[in-house]
């Protein structure tokens, strides 16, 4: 048999599983988050925009470190994954079907909330599930994290393959593709926490002792530029589909999907990056596709703005998903979950929650009668990611004369 078909059959059998979770879960939450601010724009609805996506954030706040602790300490990542999974099924499903109703605009904000209470931990939760059955995470995640990448962009295709752009029914698919997940859990084998008779105080049982890592000061430094990154970079979802439309660029769920095409070919390529360049540029050179993303945009015309969406996959991967690695290698197992809650916590909780709200604030103040002035829009927020820039490269240090991350002792 040819060595190449045996390794990648061996692969299959040994991570096949890992693929299947990373995918289904990418294309659930592709098939809402992406259609989301058009949906309800379709329904009259748009005045909630800003606080729709900010539910992610609220729920930030409590949910992932809350979570994080029992999938530490109690349940194991998979069962607490798959309860979250079933909870935001129906809860989806309910917001949705508010949204189809003409509920109150209120009451539909006030279910999209309790919906991201559930579906906010699952990110932190299924990299968790997966880092933790990988033996080398910089050669191995990045190909099986393109997955989700791959996921979240065939749920796009599909909503706009179904002319669901502006439909509920990019809701309801979403809400099908949760429990699907869900009942595929079911199949894999998880890792029991540690047994402990140690008894916890309320700080341990919502996660907060996580807090702790913020003594360190490269982790302090990171975790501090993933909040701040994310405020300018929140306003690509609610946003770019409205610029889209302006410019002319019908089905904007498909038009949003290059990014992750970019996304894909910079995770497939991760393990050699990692391998020859240093932690401090890989973050770096992720936030200067960030800033030149929004500088495209800024340009207002159809190449420029397909060119900077197309960005987005470089600056997401080579800043997140690096970041994601630096916690699985440099914090101990035991606090493994809890870390990545805590990065998602920094991120769609802190950055998205400051981001949303003062990019919505910045996008009514550039909304004139006569249309949207983009250029001033996307200009100012590219001059954000440059202060941010700025801040990580004169704070952040790192194991200096040291190519990648450092591999588990």
């Amino acid at each position: 048999m040819c060595p190449v078909r045996v390794q990648q059959t061996s692969r299959w059998a040994k991570h096949g599983d890992l693929w299947i979770l990373y995918f289904l879960h990418g294309t659930a939450l592709g098939m809402w988050f992406v259609p989301l601010s058009t949906v309800l724009k379709a329904h009259g609805l748009q005045q909630i925009t800003p606080y729709a996506f900010a539910s992610t954030a609220v729920a930030a706040f409590i949910s992932p470190l809350l979570f994080g602790a029992m999938a530490d300490r109690h349940l194991g990542p998979i069962r607490v994954f798959r309860g979250l999974s079933i909870a935001t099924a129906f809860t989806m499903a309910l917001a949705v079907a508010a949204i189809q109703l003409g509920w109150n605009a209120w009451v539909v904000l006030g279910l999209i909330q309790l919906q991201a209470l559930f579906s906010t931990p699952t990110w932190s939760l299924s990299t968790s599930i997966v880092l933790a059955r990988l033996s080398d995470s910089r050669r191995e995640f990045g190909p099986i994290r393109a997955i989700a990448t791959f996921g979240w962009a065939a749920g796009c295709w599909l909503v706009s393959i179904f002319n669901a752009d502006s439909s509920t029914l990019a809701g309801y698919g979403s809400a099908a593709i949760w429990l699907v997940l869900a009942m595929f859990t079911l199949t894999m084998s998880g890792i029991s926490p540690p047994k402990s008779t140690e008894r916890l105080s309320l700080k341990q049982r919502f996660g907060l002792d996580a807090l702790t890592l913020f003594k360190k000061v490269d982790h302090q430094v990171v975790f501090i530029t993933v909040a701040l990154f994310s405020i300018p970079m929140s306003a690509f979802y609610p946003f770019t589909p409205r610029h889209l439309v302006d410019a002319g660029l019908t089905h904007t769920s498909a038009w949003m999907a290059l990014g992750q095409v970019t996304e894909i070919i910079t995770m497939i390529g991760l393990a050699r990056i990692l391998t020859n360049y240093r932690l401090k540029w890989i973050f770096a050179t992720g936030m200067a596709f960030g800033l030149i993303r929004y500088a495209l945009c800024a340009f207002d015309t159809k190449a420029a703005l397909v060119a900077g969406v197309t960005m987005h996959g470089f600056a997401f991967t080579l800043f997140f998903i690096t970041a994601q690695l630096y916690l699985d290698e440099r914090v101990d197992p035991v606090w493994r979950t809890r870390a990545q809650a805590l990065m998602s916590m920094m991120s769609a909780g802190v950055g998205n929650l400051i981001g949303y709200l003062t990019c919505g604030w910045w996008f009514n103040a550039c909304e004139r009668p006569e249309g949207v002035r983009w250029s001033l829009f996307w200009g100012v927020l590219a001059g954000a990611i440059a202060a941010v820039l700025v801040f990580f490269m004169t704070r952040y240090h790192g194991q200096k004369g040291q190519a990648a991350v450092p591999a588990r002792t």
